[in-house]
């Protein structure tokens, strides 16, 4: 997609006007003979009520309506719709080319948050991941990501609060994208870059290259294991970029941000859950401005790993704040309803 910095001289009746900064839309609106102040109005219309047509911007001229009702806006169609009991909803959304991505809409009693993709697929193939088990297909485009924001909000009839990249894909293998996704979300529709954490199972150089672009997100590491060993075995990627020298570019990124990391750990029964695994990741974490989020595993048929039962989840997390490590448990939402990123695209597409 044609990036926001160039997109006032380039942007043509084909390009999405979604995930295009103020400028960009009024210098548009200008090259298709509309009054500059126009620009204003369709920037309105596109982040704060979420229009899908250009022909549905009521305070445009009717005419040129239909002139430019082709355009597009870069808007997705829900494909699928499933809620839980809970109330969390999980959408599958169909882009303009037929690929389907999932997003979720988790609310709770003060705030709503989206779980939001930033690829089609993901080339990971974590061991635990329904999404590794489909492949990869293609990054998403920035429009692509900001409309699942607007497609959650539209939905809900309420504000999205905070947002997380943890949906299907390895948002730094998509970087740039998910850079100007991330503005445009804070700069357009106006969600806060600390209330936005983008989270990495980690890339070499990629962590690197996020802090450089002077971002107040939050960044989650899937760490998923203690060990080297163990870590391999579980994310096959993990094998050129070892434990140590991402724990080393971690503590970099809290130096060159001041923003301290998450590491996000799944729960995997009789694997990585003991109480010598949790020593390991205390020696680790020691001095260091972090945060533990334990995840209890959330099945998938493809793979035969099982969730701690809550005790064994309890006595991990006492164990680590006994060594002065900041920690919490995520229990999952929505789990009636496949809830593991990539389960409903799986068996919508399949």
């Amino acid at each position: 997609m044609t990036s926001p910095d160039t997109a006032s001289s380039t942007l043509d009746r084909t390009v999405p006007l979604l995930g295009q900064p103020l400028e960009a839309l009024t210098a548009w609106m200008v090259a298709q003979g509309q009054p500059a102040y126009r620009g204003k109005q369709l920037h309105n219309w596109l982040y704060q009520k979420g229009v899908r047509s250009l022909a549905d911007i009521s305070v445009f001229p009717k005419a040129w309506r239909a002139e430019v009702a082709e355009v597009p806006v870069g808007r997705s169609q829900i494909h699928h719709r499933s809620v839980a009991p809970d109330g969390t909803v999980k959408y599958l959304l169909r882009q303009s080319d037929g690929q389907m991505i999932e997003a979720v809409g988790i609310p709770t009693a003060k705030r709503l948050t989206v779980c939001v993709s930033s690829q089609v697929g993901c080339p990971m193939a974590c061991d635990f991941c329904a999404t590794g088990k489909g492949g990869f297909v293609r990054n998403l485009d920035i429009h692509e990501i900001v409309d699942q924001v607007l497609t959650v909000q539209t939905d809900f009839g309420q504000r999205v609060s905070h947002i997380v990249f943890m949906g299907m894909g390895e948002p730094l293998l998509n970087l740039e994208n998910v850079v100007a996704a991330v503005r445009c979300l804070n700069q357009d529709v106006g969600i806060g870059q600390r209330a936005i954490t983008i989270s990495t199972v980690g890339i070499p150089g990629r962590i690197n290259r996020l802090a450089q672009h002077n971002l107040q997100v939050t960044l989650a590491v899937s760490l998923h294991a203690s060990n080297q060993r163990l870590r391999s075995q579980l994310i096959p990627s993990a094998d050129g970029y070892p434990l140590k020298p991402l724990l080393a570019d971690c503590r970099d990124y809290v130096y060159q941000t001041g923003r301290r990391v998450s590491f996000e750990y799944i729960l995997l029964a009789g694997l990585n859950d003991t109480p010598a695994h949790a020593e390991e990741l205390a020696q680790h974490l020691r001095g260091f401005q972090s945060h533990v989020n334990l995840i209890p595993y959330n099945p998938i048929s493809e793979v035969d790993y099982q969730r701690p039962n809550d005790a064994r989840i309890r006595a991990f997390q006492k164990q680590l704040q006994d060594r002065n490590v900041a920690v919490s448990i995520r229990f999952s939402r929505g789990l009636e309803k496949d809830a593991a990123c990539g389960q409903l695209r799986a068996s919508q597409v399949s």
